[in-house]
């Protein structure tokens, strides 16, 4: 996008802890306060932002430091160790799949109806805070779950 700082932010809005962790919240609402508050989608705030205004902001210094140490965090977090590799550093284990039809993980992403995708959400952010190596494997319904269609062709 030719903005400097735009890829840390897109590698904040892109994580999905942001959905329970909400450390970065406040970036998103300085970009965009209304639509952060209709959505609490930061992937929606960073593409709808004006260029103008990302140059703007990501030109302040301590907008710029806020957004460089969440970043950092959230590679620190990652590459640490987890319960799971500290209890188990020898298991042959490198990822579990986990088939739902749906996954409640963040409003902003609305691929689930109630109970099912809560505990299946659940399930995927207790493995993320365990490091148990879990990828969700589900549908992404384009429309969000409830506002699928079927097109009758003749």
């Amino acid at each position: 996008m030719g903005v400097d700082g735009f890829e840390y932010l897109a590698e904040l809005a892109l994580d999905m802890c942001s959905a329970w962790n909400h450390a970065a919240d406040e970036v998103w609402r300085q970009l965009d306060p209304v639509l952060w508050e209709l959505t609490h989608n930061p992937w929606v705030v960073l593409q709808t932002v004006s260029r103008e205004k990302l140059q703007n902001i990501c030109g302040n210094a301590d907008f710029r430091k806020s957004v460089e140490d969440l970043v950092h965090a959230r590679r620190n977090a990652a590459a640490a160790p987890g319960w799971f590799q500290q209890a188990y550093p020898q298991a042959p284990l490198s990822c579990v799949a986990y088939f739902s039809m749906e996954f409640m993980l963040s409003e902003a992403l609305p691929i689930y109806s109630g109970g099912l995708g809560n505990v299946a959400g659940d399930h995927l952010k207790g493995a993320n805070d365990l490091g148990v190596p879990v990828v969700g494997v589900g549908l992404l319904y384009q429309q969000g779950y409830f506002r699928q269609v079927t097109a009758d062709n003749p």
